[in-house]
C-alpha cells in the first residue's frame, strides 16, 4: 500500500523513516519543493534498509505529484515551522495558502486518499482542508491529540519517578483532547493512570498540576530548546496514525476531527478520541468529561472558533 508524505523537512522525513522502519506500507513517496532534498533523504533511508530490515521502498521526488498517484494516505506537513516566541496561530495566513495548493495537487492524483494534516495551526488547517475539498469527514484528520497525549504520558512518568515510583511510559495511560494549542489543550487527569491506578491516588495535586502545565507547554519548550518545532515525537505520532489506517487496526486514538453534534459541538475540527481504521475515522468516541475538564474543553472550542474566524479573514 502506498503512502505519500508532502514536505521533506524534519517532521516529514521522520514520518517517512518511521513508516519505512515499521514495514506496513509497500511504498512511501517523499515530496518536497526544494530540488534534491526529498531524493537525498529517501536515498539515505534506503541505504539504511539492509541494516534495519526495511522492506518498504522510499522514493524522493521534487514537485512531481504524478509520482504520488494512487496513495492510500497522504500526510501534509507543508508550511512554515514555528520559531521561538511564535504561536501556531502566527502561521495561519502563510500556511493556509500552502496547504490549499498542496491538497489540490494531491487529490488530482489520489482522489480517494485519506488526508492527515500536520501543518500549523493544525486544527484550523484541518478545518480548511475539509471545507475546501468537501471530502467526507472520515477522510480528513489532523495530528494533535496523539502527540499531546504522548507528551502527557512523559510528564506523568517523570512525576511518578520523582515520587519514587519507577514508571515507564508504557505503564502510563493519559489522553489529551481539545485544540493543539499551548494554552487551551485539555490533558484529562480524570482518565490518567499508572497500571490502572488513577494518578490522583499516586501524585500530589501540585505534581499533577505541574505535569499538566508542562504538557501544555510541551511544544513551546522544545521550540525554545532546539530553535524550531520538534520532529521525533511528531513524526512517530503521524506514523502511528498512518499505521492504524493502512493496517485497519481500528485503534482508539485522540486526533483532530470534524465534529457534527459530538460533544455538543458543530462545524469545527478539534481533538477527541476516535476509532481509526481503513476508512479513516470510523467512529468518534464520546467520553464523559468532569466539571473542570468540560469547562476547559469549552474554552478550547472557543479558541478554535476564533482561529477559524481569523482564517476566514485571512482568506477573504
Amino acid at each position: 500500500m502506498k503512502v505519500t508524505v508532502v514536505g521533506a523537512g524534519n517532521v516529514g522525513a521522520t514520518v517517512a523513516n518511521v513508516i519505512a522502519m515499521k514495514n506496513f506500507a509497500s511504498e512511501v513517496v517523499l515530496l518536497d519543493i526544494k530540488e534534491g532534498v526529498a531524493e537525498g533523504k529517501a536515498m539515505d533511508m534506503m541505504q539504511s534498509a539492509p541494516m534495519l530490515g526495511i522492506d518498504t521502498m522510499v522514493t524522493g521526488v521534487t514537485k512531481d505529484y504524478a509520482a504520488t498517484f494512487g496513495s492510500k494516505v497522504v500526510v501534509i506537513t507543508s508550511g512554515v515551522p514555528r520559531k521561538p516566541g511564535m504561536s501556531r496561530e502566527d502561521l495561519i495566513g502563510t500556511n493556509a495558502k500552502i496547504v490549499r495548493e498542496v491538497v489540490e495537487e494531491v487529490l488530482a492524483y489520489s482522489p480517494d486518499a485519506i488526508l492527515i494534516i500536520i501543518s500549523n495551526p493544525m486544527d484550523a488547517m484541518t478545518y480548511l482542508t475539509l471545507k475546501t475539498t468537501r471530502l467526507p469527514r472520515n477522510r480528513v484528520l489532523g495530528l494533535g491529540g496523539l502527540l499531546d497525549s504522548s507528551r502527557f504520558k512523559y510528564y506523568i512518568a517523570r512525576a511518578l519517578h520523582q515520587a519514587g515510583i519507577p514508571a515507564t511510559l508504557t505503564d502510563v495511560d493519559g489522553m489529551v483532547v481539545g485544540g493543539h494549542n499551548d494554552k487551551t489543550m485539555v490533558p484529562l487527569v480524570s482518565y490518567a493512570a499508572y497500571r490502572g491506578i488513577p494518578i490522583t491516588k499516586l501524585l500530589s495535586p501540585a505534581a499533577i498540576k505541574e505535569a499538566v502545565g508542562e504538557t501544555k507547554r510541551g511544544g513551546a519548550t522544545l521550540t525554545r530548546l532546539i530553535g524550531t518545532s520538534a520532529w521525533y515525537a511528531p513524526g512517530a505520532a503521524v506514523a502511528t496514525l498512518v499505521g492504524a489506517i493502512v493496517t485497519d487496526a481500528r485503534r482508539l486514538i485522540p486526533c483532530c476531527v470534524y465534529l457534527d453534534g459530538e460533544y455538543g459541538e458543530h462545524d469545527l475540527c478539534i481533538g477527541v478520541p476516535v476509532i481509526l481504521g481503513a476508512k479513516g475515522v470510523e467512529r468518534i468516541v464520546d467520553v464523559d468529561l468532569e466539571g473542570s475538564e468540560k469547562e476547559a474543553f469549552a474554552e478550547s472550542v472557543r479558541a478554535a472558533r476564533e482561529t477559524n474566524a481569523a482564517l476566514a479573514e485571512t482568506l477573504g
